[in-house]
C-alpha cells in the first residue's frame, strides 16, 4: 500500500486517551513523500464542519468534491497532528488540493509559533 501527502485516508484512530479525536475517521496525510524508513505517517484529523471552529486558527474548512471523496464539509484539526503506523489505514478517499495543504502548512505554523 502507497500512502502520499496530500492524500485523504480513512485511519483507525483508536485507542485514544482524553480529548484526542477517535473512531475511525478520515484524516490528510501531511508527511514528505522523501520519508521512508519507518511505515509512520504524520496525518491531521477530519472533524465534521461547525461554523464555531471559524473563529480557531488552527482548523481548516474542506468542502467535499469528486477530488477530497468527502461526504459532508469538515475541518482539518492541526492541533491534533500525529504519526501514525500505516497499519491503522483503512482505504483512501481522495486528495487534496494544493491550496489545502497551503492552508494546512499556515495553520501548523501557527500552532506551533514558527516565524518564517
Amino acid at each position: 500500500m502507497t500512502i502520499k501527502r496530500g492524500e485523504i485516508w480513512l485511519v483507525n484512530l483508536d485507542p485514544t486517551v482524553g480529548a484526542e479525536i477517535r473512531k475511525t475517521r478520515p484524516v490528510v496525510v501531511l508527511s514528505s513523500d522523501a520519508l521512508g524508513k519507518l511505515p509512520v505517517k504524520l496525518v491531521a484529523p477530519l472533524t465534521e464542519w461547525k461554523d464555531y471552529l471559524a473563529a480557531n486558527v488552527w482548523h481548516v474548512k474542506i468542502v467535499p468534491d469528486t477530488m477530497n471523496g468527502l461526504s459532508k464539509p469538515s475541518s482539518i484539526d492541526t492541533l491534533q497532528l500525529r504519526g501514525v503506523d500505516t497499519q491503522r489505514f483503512v482505504r483512501k478517499l481522495g486528495n487534496v488540493s494544493a491550496e489545502i495543504i497551503d492552508s494546512i502548512t499556515a495553520a501548523v505554523v501557527t500552532v506551533i509559533e514558527h516565524e518564517p
